[in-house]
């Protein structure tokens, strides 16, 4: 194996020698070995002058769309592609086959048990949207994935017992969601640069399993956030054709689905599945994301103002064209079509309102299967039965066999036309108290937070203050009040919201409504807009060490 150069590679963090987890014997040395960081290091000298171009194309995209230089469109220098019958993606991986029902959550410890012990096909654990990135919280998920591909993740606590009841092989197959192209890794510097958050997640996770779980008779296995451009699933693949070669692995073993979640990958689907070639299992419709991607991308333009958030719906035009797309993209070229997030939470102190909700997420996974998905999404354990009980009634592992008859425009894609649209009050302070209650949880280290029966990841706040943005930008006029949606009425709204959540916070005074306000406020004023929230909230997480380990100056860590 070639011995990589750490010279000027630099851990601002604690590579800790003690167990977190007893008996378990695994520590944050036994992750960060020398080894594993040569592989890392290459991974982002190699391939980070790439993911900068890349994100620098998606400002230039932006900037041309907000002076109407630019429209959404298929790609015409694709259309050979898209044209061509004859090509088709990766057949189903061992442990791929079969996945009616996904379940997703952070890799925290407990959560991974539980997960694993769910009644699910897959279990697709995030190092993204529902995870803080905390140093502890990234670094830690790694040990947990380490432990539990080597069934030796059983803990206890004082008050309970968490055992996975049965072996790995046996159990949910892993799927890992990095984080996005966007992010960074602030603890580690590479040539004088954070690495690429991407890179770090996926090469320790590869590095340190990938042969583990072939010798379990599954993979390697991802999915792929935050994509705007073909050219981004590209760079993935080459990531993993370097990663299989550099630990003599075949390439084809890993597998990734592909999250359609941004406006711009909704119109280069096919484009996608081409680009990850023999590692393609699919595409994913990630339909809160693509419902902030789409307020962010035409953010400024007045004819593409949406509505209520709970009027935002997948039977809304844009959702629809998307969906049905993304199906017959998938099915014509061979791969599984992903159906949704079901967020809701059981609601144990109210029957009623409980038969209401769990009913909701049958007819939604009843549109998704009727549609034509092989698989959905659900947020925890108890939604398992209803989903795979819809899911029973394709009578197969999957239907990609199906491929139902659509014919989707560009125009489509862009209908954000909704019947019976209006903005009210109420949503303005919906919007709030949900954008306010999951950044301070975030800023605190938790980014999966049950918040009014659901469980929300980073997505539905970028709802919440992408909506905000737009309403002020555009001075919406209130359906209930008559007013116009001004940069004072959300301040107005945003102060009252942060002083009753601070007030009656159960963490007292270490709550940080107060920092999570401060972050908000120019934002929902439309006096700026970030590009995400976790970028812009990241540095309050992160906790550095003033002197750094030279990783050079190193020996083997083990």
């Amino acid at each position: 194996m070639v011995e990589i150069n750490l010279k000027n590679v630099k851990l601002y963090a604690d590579i800790d020698t003690t167990p977190q987890f007893l008996p378990s014997k695994t520590t944050v040395a036994t992750i960060l070995t020398r080894d594993a960081l040569e592989f890392i290091v290459l991974l982002h000298r190699t391939f980070n002058a790439k993911r900068l171009e890349l994100l620098g194309n998606r400002e230039k995209v932006q900037n041309e769309l907000d002076s109407n230089k630019y429209s959404f469109d298929f790609l015409p220098e694709m259309e050979n592609i898209r044209n061509d019958p004859t090509w088709q993606g990766a057949v189903p991986a061992p442990g791929l086959i079969n996945r009616s029902s996904e379940i997703t959550g952070p890799p925290l410890r407990n959560m991974l048990v539980n997960a694993l012990n769910a009644d699910v096909t897959t279990y697709m654990t995030d190092f993204e949207d529902s995870s803080s990135p905390t140093w502890k919280n990234m670094i830690y998920g790694q040990v947990n994935l380490y432990d539990a591909i080597r069934n030796q993740i059983n803990f206890s606590t004082t008050k309970k017992e968490y055992k996975l009841k049965n072996d790995i092989s046996q159990l949910p197959t892993l799927i890992v969601r990095p984080r996005g192209w966007h992010m960074v890794e602030k603890h580690l510097y590479v040539d004088d640069q954070p690495i690429s958050a991407s890179i770090f997640d996926f090469g320790l996770y590869f590095y340190h399993n990938a042969k583990e779980l072939t010798k379990i008779g599954k993979g390697p296995y991802f999915y792929l956030p935050k994509m705007e451009h073909h050219l981004e699933a590209k760079l993935w693949n080459d990531i993993f054709c370097v990663a299989q070669d550099f630990i003599s692995m075949p390439r084809g073993t890993i597998r990734a689905t592909a999250l359609i979640e941004t406006l711009p990958a909704a119109f280069q689907m096919e484009e996608f599945i081409y680009q990850l070639k023999q590692h393609s299992s699919g595409l994913n419709c990630g339909r809160w994301d693509y419902i902030f991607s789409t307020i962010k991308k035409l953010r400024n333009k007045p004819n593409h103002v949406l509505p209520n958030r709970d009027q935002v719906v997948m039977t809304s035009p844009f959702m629809d064209a998307y969906v049905k797309r993304l199906i017959n993209t998938c099915h014509r070229r061979g791969v599984h079509a992903m159906g949704g997030m079901a967020a809701q939470i059981p609601i144990k102190d109210d029957v009623k309102a409980n038969n209401e909700a769990m009913n909701k997420v049958r007819n939604d996974k009843i549109r998704e299967v009727t549609n034509g998905h092989d698989g959905s999404w659900v947020a925890h354990p108890a939604l398992a039965q209803i989903c795979n009980e819809v899911f029973s009634k394709m009578g197969t592992a999957n239907q990609i066999y199906y491929i139902p008859e659509t014919t989707v425009t560009a125009s489509d894609l862009l209908n954000t036309n909704i019947q019976g649209a209006q903005v009210t009050t109420e949503s303005i302070r919906t919007n709030l108290d949900i954008g306010l209650q999951y950044m301070e949880s975030w800023l605190r280290g938790s980014g999966c937070v049950p918040i009014n029966h659901l469980m929300e990841d980073a997505a539905t706040a970028e709802v919440s203050r992408c909506q905000l943005y737009q309403w002020v930008k555009h001075g919406v006029t209130l359906k209930d009040t008559g007013e116009v949606v001004t940069p004072e009425l959300t301040t107005k709204i945003l102060n009252e919201e942060t002083f009753k959540l601070a007030s009656s916070s159960p963490v007292g005074k270490d709550n940080k409504f107060e920092l999570a306000s401060k972050y908000l406020l120019p934002e929902i004023r439309g006096e700026k807009f970030s590009d995400f929230l976790t970028t812009l909230l990241y540095d309050e997480v992160v906790t550095c060490k003033d002197t750094p380990i030279d990783l050079n100056q190193l020996q083997r860590f083990q």
